[in-house]
C-alpha cells in the first residue's frame, strides 16, 4: 500500500514518480528528495498546462513557476510553502555533496503527499481522496540494500529526464495556437474544479509544521549536517525544574565533541526572544557538563537572535554561523588579546591623529563594548592607511580574521586594494569586483557587487554567511549609502567602522544615528582645519569669480543689436519658436556660450598657480557640468592655445576611452595633460599632490560631494616650485556661487536619498486604500456616475483592485533573497489575500515600513508608464484628501493628454482619442472621481511612452559675457586652521628673534611662570601679528598659552636633561634605558611638552615593543609620567 495510491486512477505518471520517492525515503534520502522534486515539477507543469488561471512567467523552471503570483494565488500559501520546501530539498540533493538525512526525505515525501492530495482533490474527475486521509510513515518501504546515488549521477539523470519533458514555454507561448484538444481539456478540468470547490476542503495540510521546518533548513544553509540523534532534542541535567532535566531543541557540536552553539526554537507565532532565559539555563547545563559555554541562538523561523553572553547582549542576526565561525568565536574568548596593548605599526601610520583614531576605535570596541564606530578625517589625511593600521591591530589581536572594505566606486576599490597590498601584504587583499572567487583575509568591493554576491551559494551553502566577516569598513559613510545598501550591513553580523571626510558638524544627524552615536560626536575626528594647522595638508584659497551668464542666465533684452540678430537666427527647437531668455540652469547643458568658456579659461591661465619657474600652469582639475560641457571646454582651449597641440587640456570622464592612462599621465608631474576636464570621475579617489588649481564650473549642492571635490587639492607636495619651495595652498576658483552657498548655509540639509519609484508607488496605492477605507467607514461612498468611455468602476471595486495588485506584488517576493528574508513573517502574512480585506493602522505601518521597499518578481520595466501611474495616484490622493495641489496635478495630466492628442496617427492612441480629448479639456474635470482617474490611468499608461519628446537643439552662441573681480571667501571649516598655521610660522620666527626675553627664558628653562610672565608672553604674540581671535584659538588648541609657546620654541635641552637625570645619573642604567631617556629629552627639546601616551609610540617602541614597561620597573615608569605632567603644568601655569 502507498500513501500516493489516490494518484493512480487519473495521474499514473505522477504516481510512478511519487512511488519512487516514497520507496527510497528510508534507503537513499538523496535520491528520494530528487524524486519528490521531480514529482512536484511534473505536477506544477500539469497545472500550468491544464488550468488557464496560471500565468506562465518569464522562465519555465520550477523556481520561477512556483514564485509566479498566480501560482500562489490559486494553490494558497500553505501549498506554496510546501512546494518551495520540496524544491529546496531537491536542489540540495542534486547540487550539494553534503549528506541528506532520512528525516529530510521523510519531510519532502510528506509535503509532496499534501500537494498531490490537493491536486487530485481539486481537479479529480473520477475519484477523489478521502478528506480524512493522512500521511503515514509506516507505509514507507523499509530500508533496502540499494546503492545510493551521488549528486553527479542525479545531475545526469535530471538532464536526461528534462530532455524528454514537454517544454511549457513552447507549448503555451502562443495562446491562439493552443490545439483544440488542449482547449477542450482545460474546459473539462475547469468544470471539475468548480464542482470540487463546492465541497469544503477539510484536509489538514499541517501548515504550521511546514513553516517550522524552515528552522531546520537555516543551519544547513550554513553548512551544518544535522542528525536526529546527535543534534535534536538533546537532554541536559541541572535545570531548575522537571526533576532537573531539559531538552535542548538543537545543539551544534564541534569536532572535539563540545557544544559550539544551542538553538532554542520557538514556534513561528511566538517572539523569538521569549526563549532567551530558557536558552541561558540550557547553556549553563551544557557548560557544566562539557566545560565549554555554547553560543546561544533563539529563533522562531522568522527572527533570529544571537547571544554570546560572555561578551555581548543579545542582538538580531539573519541566520546561523558556520562551524569554523563558531569555533573561532569561542576560541577568541581566551585567545583574543587586548587592543590597548597592541603596538600600532609605524610603517603603516606615523601621525598622532592616525594613532589616536586607531586607539579610539579600539577603546570603543573593547572598553565601551560597542560594535560600531564613525571616524571623521579630512580627505588627504590618510583615512585608508588609518583603517589598514586598524585592520592590522585587529588581526594581530585575533579580533578579526576576515575584513570587508566597501567603497562606492571601482576606482576607489582599486585604490584600496593597492593600499592594502602595499601596507599589509599578508592580508591577501581580494578585489571582489574582478576576482569574485578568490579567497583572502581582506575583501574589497563596491556595494552593488557585494549585494550580488551574498545570495551566491555553492554545494547548497552560502559562501558569504552572516558570520563571514568580523569587520566591515565603509568608505565615505553617509546616509544615502546606508539607505540604499543597508541590507548588506544588516545581513552581516560584524563590527562596523565608517569613514567620512565630511566635517563633523556637516554630517547629517541620521548618519550619527546609524552608528548609534550622539549627533555631532563621532568616535574620532580630525578636521581639515586641524590638518592645515598641523601642516599635514594645505589650505584652499577660495576665490568666487562672478560670471554674469552663469549666475543670471542670458536675457534677449540685455544683448547688443548684433547679438540679438544672432539670437533670432538660431534654431532653438524643432517647432521654430524663439525664447525670450535662457536661464542659468540651461547654460552648459544645451546652450554653450563661447565667450563664457573663453573668459573662464583666460582667468584660469592668468591667475592660476604656475610651476616650472612660472612658465606653466600647475596641475588643474576643472569640474564640468556634463560630458558635452567638458568637450566644449577642451575645444575652446585648443582654439585659444593651439601651441599645446591638443595635449595640455584633456577630457577625463567615464565616456573617455583609456581614461586610466590619461589619469596616469595627469598624475605625472612633468607629463601632459596639465588640465583634467572631469565630470564626476575625478571628484573622488584621485590623489595627485601636484594639483594646485581646482575650478568649479558647475553647481554643487551636496556637502559630501563638495568636501570630496575640495579634497583633490589638499595634499602636500614638497619642492613643487623649486628645491625648498613647497606647495603651501591651492586655488579654488568658483564660477557658480558654490562658495557663497556653503559659507552661508552651514546647516543646509542634503535632502533625503529619493525612494525608488516602485517604493513610492507601493506606498501611494497603500495610502489610497487607507483613504478609501476611511471614506467607507464614514458612510460617504457615493454612486459612481455612468462613464461615457467604458470600464465602469466604483470605489469599492477600485479598492479591491488596488489590494489585489499589492497582494500580487507581496506574493511574488522571494524569501530566499537575503534582502527579503528578514521580513519573511510580514511577507507570508500579506501574501494571503484575506489579509488585505480589512487593514488596520498597524497593517498600514507594517506594509509601508517592512514591505514597500522590497524586491518583487512582478517587474514592470516601463518607467514612463510608472511615472504616469504616480501622477494619477497623486491626483487621486489630492481628491481624497482635498489637497490644494489638485489644480497643478490636473494641469500636468491635461498637458500629457494634449501631447497624446497630437499623435493621432498612431492607431493605439487613436482608439483612446475620445477619452484623451476629454481629459485635455475642462468639462471632464468638473465632476471627476477617483475611479474615473483610475480608468484613465489604465487606458493611457502604455501610451505615454509614445509621446514625441520635445528635443532641445544643442545651441552654440558667442554672446559677450561679463567676468567680475574675484572675491576671497573664507570657508568656516578651514579658515581658522589656515590662519593658525600661518600664525605659528610667524610667531616661531618672532620668538626666535627675541629668545633672550626673561619670560621666554623662564618658559624654556622649565621654571615656574608668574602672572606677569603670561602677560608678557601674550604681548609677544600680539607683536608677532596675532589677533585676539587667533591667540584664543591657539590657547584652546594647546590647553594653555604657555604650552602653545613652548610647542613653538621647545624646552631648553639642559632643563630637559636635568628633569630626567634621576633616571640615569648615578644609577646602573642599561644602554637601552639611557637611549630611551635620551629620546624623551630630544622630544621635549623639539616640542616643549610631551603626552605620556607618546612613550608607547615610535620611536620609543623601536627600542622595546612593550614600551617603557619593557625597559624600566613599573614604579619608574609612573615617576616618568609624573615628570612629564609637571613639565606641562609649569608651562600652563
Amino acid at each position: 500500500m502507498s500513501n500516493f495510491a489516490f494518484l493512480q486512477p487519473e495521474w499514473s505518471l505522477l504516481y510512478e514518480a511519487a512511488l519512487k520517492a516514497e520507496g527510497l525515503a528510508n534507503s537513499d534520502a538523496r535520491t528520494a528528495c530528487f524524486y519528490t522534486r521531480r514529482t512536484l515539477e511534473m505536477a506544477v507543469a500539469w497545472l500550468y498546462k491544464h488550468d488557464k488561471s496560471f500565468r506562465l512567467p518569464y522562465q519555465d523552471n520550477l523556481s520561477a513557476l512556483i514564485h509566479e503570483p498566480s501560482f500562489r494565488q490559486v494553490v494558497g500559501d500553505a501549498l506554496f510553502t510546501k512546494a518551495k520546501l520540496i524544491k529546496d530539498l531537491g536542489n540540495l540533493a542534486v547540487h550539494s555533496t553534503r549528506k541528506i538525512q532520512p528525516s529530510d526525505a521523510l519531510t519532502a515525501t510528506c509535503e509532496l503527499f499534501h500537494f498531490c492530495y490537493w491536486l487530485v482533490r481539486t481537479y479529480g474527475q473520477k475519484s477523489r481522496p478521502d478528506p480524512g486521509q493522512t500521511f503515514s510513515p509506516a507505509l514507507l518501504p523499509k530500508e533496502a540494500a540499494t546503492q545510493p546515488q551521488s549528486p553527479d549521477q542525479l545531475q545526469k539523470l535530471e538532464s536526461k529526464l528534462q530532455e524528454s519533458d514537454e517544454k511549457l514555454s513552447a507549448l503555451l507561448s502562443d495562446k491562439a495556437a493552443l490545439n483544440e484538444e488542449l482547449k477542450a481539456l482545460r474546459e473539462e478540468f475547469a468544470a471539475a474544479k468548480k464542482a470540487n470547490a463546492a465541497q469544503p476542503d477539510t484536509h489538514d495540510y499541517s501548515e504550521a509544521q511546514t513553516r517550522d521546518y524552515f528552522i531546520d533548513l537555516l543551519p544547513k544553509e550554513a553548512g551544518w549536517e544535522l542528525e536526529e540523534k546527535k543534534n535534536f532534542e538533546i537532554e541536559v541535567c541541572g535545570m531548575p525544574y522537571n526533576e532537573g532535566k531539559g531538552f535542548v531543541d538543537y545543539v551544534l557540536w564541534g569536532d572535539d565533541g563540545k557544544p559550539l552553539a544551542l538553538i532554542e526554537a520557538k514556534r513561528t507565532k511566538k517572539d523569538a526572544k521569549v526563549g532567551q532565559q530558557q536558552a541561558k539555563l540550557y547553556a549553563d547545563c551544557l557548560e557544566k557538563q562539557y566545560g565549554q559555554r555554547p553560543v546561544i541562538f533563539c529563533s522562531n523561523g522568522y527572527e533570529h537572535w544571537l547571544w554570546d553572553d560572555v561578551r555581548y547582549p543579545p542582538r538580531a542576526v539573519q541566520g546561523f554561523f558556520k562551524k569554523p565561525e563558531l569555533e573561532l568565536m569561542i576560541q577568541r574568548r581566551s585567545s583574543r588579546k587586548k587592543l590597548a596593548d597592541a603596538v600600532i605599526n609605524t610603517d603603516i601610520v606615523g601621525r598622532y591623529y592616525q594613532d589616536r583614531a586607531v586607539r579610539r576605535i579600539g577603546e570603543t570596541l573593547e572598553v565601551d563594548n560597542q560594535r560600531k564606530a564613525l571616524v571623521v578625517m579630512a580627505t588627504g589625511a590618510g583615512k585608508t592607511r588609518t583603517v589598514i593600521a586598524l585592520a592590522d591591530v585587529l588581526m594581530r589581536c585575533n579580533w578579526a580574521k576576515r575584513i570587508l572594505f566597501l567603497a562606492d566606486r571601482i576606482a576607489l576599490v582599486n585604490q584600496a586594494v593597492k593600499a592594502f597590498k602595499s601596507h599589509l601584504p599578508d592580508s591577501s587583499p581580494v578585489n571582489l569586483v574582478t576576482e569574485k572567487h578568490t579567497e583572502g583575509r581582506v575583501f574589497v568591493s563596491t556595494y552593488p557587487t557585494m549585494m550580488g554576491l551574498i545570495d551566491d551559494a555553492f554545494d547548497g551553502q552560502r559562501r558569504f554567511g552572516v558570520g563571514h566577516f568580523d569587520l566591515i569598513i565603509i568608505d565615505e559613510a553617509h546616509r544615502s549609502v546606508y539607505q540604499k545598501y543597508r541590507a548588506i550591513f544588516e545581513y552581516f553580523d560584524s563590527l562596523l567602522v565608517g569613514l567620512t571626510a565630511t566635517p563633523k558638524d556637516e554630517i547629517d544627524h541620521n548618519t550619527y544615528g546609524l552608528f548609534d552615536l550622539e549627533s555631532g560626536v563621532p568616535t574620532d575626528a580630525y578636521a581639515l582645519d586641524d590638518a592645515v594647522s598641523d601642516g599635514y595638508l594645505v589650505p584652499p584659497k577660495a576665490v568666487s569669480v562672478p560670471l554674469k551668464f552663469q549666475r543670471e542666465g542670458i536675457k534677449y533684452d540685455d544683448l547688443s543689436d548684433d547679438e540679438q540678430e544672432q539670437w533670432d537666427a538660431l534654431e532653438w527647437n524643432e517647432d521654430g519658436t524663439t525664447p525670450d531668455e535662457v536661464d542659468a540652469a540651461a547654460l552648459n547643458k544645451w546652450l554653450f556660450n563661447t565667450d563664457t568658456v573663453d573668459k573662464v579659461l583666460a582667468h584660469l591661465m592668468t591667475n592660476g598657480q604656475k610651476v616650472a619657474g612660472g612658465d606653466r600652469l600647475g596641475k588643474t582639475i576643472v569640474f564640468a557640468k556634463n560630458n558635452a560641457h567638458a568637450e566644449f571646454i577642451a575645444e575652446r582651449f585648443n582654439i585659444n592655445y593651439p601651441h599645446y597641440k591638443g595635449h595640455f587640456a584633456r577630457v577625463v570622464t567615464y565616456k573617455t576611452e583609456y581614461a586610466q592612462s590619461l589619469i596616469d599621465d595627469f598624475s605625472n608631474k612633468e607629463k601632459m595633460p596639465h588640465i583634467a576636464l572631469s565630470v564626476d570621475m575625478l571628484d573622488t579617489g584621485i590623489d595627485v599632490p601636484e594639483v594646485v588649481n581646482l575650478v568649479f564650473f558647475k553647481v554643487v549642492r551636496s556637502k559630501t560631494k563638495f568636501w570630496q571635490m575640495l579634497g583633490r587639492g589638499t595634499r602636500l607636495c614638497p619642492d613643487l616650485f623649486a628645491p625648498g619651495q613647497n606647495k603651501e595652498f591651492f586655488y579654488l576658483f568658483d564660477y557658480c556661487q558654490n562658495l557663497e552657498f556653503f559659507s552661508q548655509n552651514p546647516d543646509h540639509a542634503e535632502g533625503s536619498a529619493g525612494e525608488p519609484l516602485s517604493t513610492r508607488l507601493f506606498k501611494a496605492r497603500l495610502e489610497i486604500i487607507g483613504e478609501l477605507d476611511k471614506k467607507f467607514a464614514a458612510g460617504h461612498h457615493a454612486a459612481e456616475p455612468i462613464s461615457k468611455y467604458g470600464d465602469q468602476l466604483n470605489e469599492p471595486q477600485f479598492r479591491g483592485e488596488l489590494a489585489s495588485f499589492l497582494h500580487q506584488q507581496v506574493a511574488a517576493m522571494n524569501v530566499d533573497n537575503f534582502v527579503v528574508r528578514p521580513q519573511r513573517k510580514s511577507v507570508e502574512k500579506y501574501a494571503k489575500a484575506e489579509a488585505w480585506q480589512q487593514l488596520g493602522n498597524d497593517d498600514f505601518s507594517e506594509l509601508a515600513l517592512n514591505l514597500a521597499g522590497l524586491p518583487t518578481e512582478v517587474v514592470d520595466e516601463d518607467e514612463e508608464a510608472k511615472r504616469f501611474d504616480m501622477l494619477v495616484m497623486r491626483t487621486q490622493l489630492a481628491i481624497l484628501q482635498a489637497k490644494p495641489d489638485f489644480a497643478s496635478l490636473r494641469e500636468k495630466m491635461q498637458q500629457i493628454a494634449s501631447a497624446l492628442e497630437e499623435q493621432d496617427a498612431i492607431p493605439a492612441i487613436k482608439v483612446q482619442m475620445p477619452l484623451i480629448q476629454a481629459i485635455a479639456g475642462d468639462e471632464w474635470w468638473e465632476d471627476v472621481t477617483v475611479p474615473m482617474l483610475e480608468t484613465a490611468r489604465k487606458r493611457l499608461r502604455a501610451l505615454v511612452k509614445l509621446i514625441e519628446k520635445g528635443k532641445k537643439n544643442i545651441v552654440y552662441t558667442d554672446f559677450e559675457d561679463e567676468l567680475g573681480d574675484g572675491t576671497t571667501i573664507t570657508l568656516p571649516e578651514v579658515g581658522s586652521g589656515m590662519d593658525l598655521a600661518k600664525f605659528k610660522l610667524k610667531a616661531r620666527q618672532f620668538l626666535q628673534d627675541h629668545e633672550d626675553h626673561v619670560s621666554l627664558q623662564r618658559l624654556r628653562r622649565n621654571q615656574p611662570l608668574t602672572p606677569s610672565d603670561l602677560i608678557e608672553l601674550e604681548k609677544m604674540l600680539v607683536a608677532a601679528g596675532g589677533s585676539q581671535e587667533i591667540i584664543s584659538a591657539a590657547k584652546e588648541q594647546s590647553h594653555g598659552l604657555g604650552v602653545f609657546i613652548r610647542s613653538l620654541v621647545g624646552l631648553d635641552r639642559e632643563a630637559a636633561v636635568e628633569a630626567f637625570s634621576k633616571f640615569t645619573s648615578g644609577t646602573t642604567a642599561t644602554p637601552d634605558q639611557i637611549e630611551f631617556i635620551d629620546l624623551v629629552v630630544q622630544e621635549l627639546t623639539q616640542n616643549g611638552v610631551m603626552e605620556a601616551g607618546r612613550l608607547y609610540e615610535a620611536p620609543f617602541i623601536d627600542i622595546c615593543p612593550q614600551g617603557p614597561e619593557g625597559i624600566f620597573p613599573s614604579a619608574t615608569v609612573d615617576q616618568m609620567v609624573q615628570v612629564l605632567a609637571e613639565i606641562r603644568l609649569r608651562a600652563a601655569a
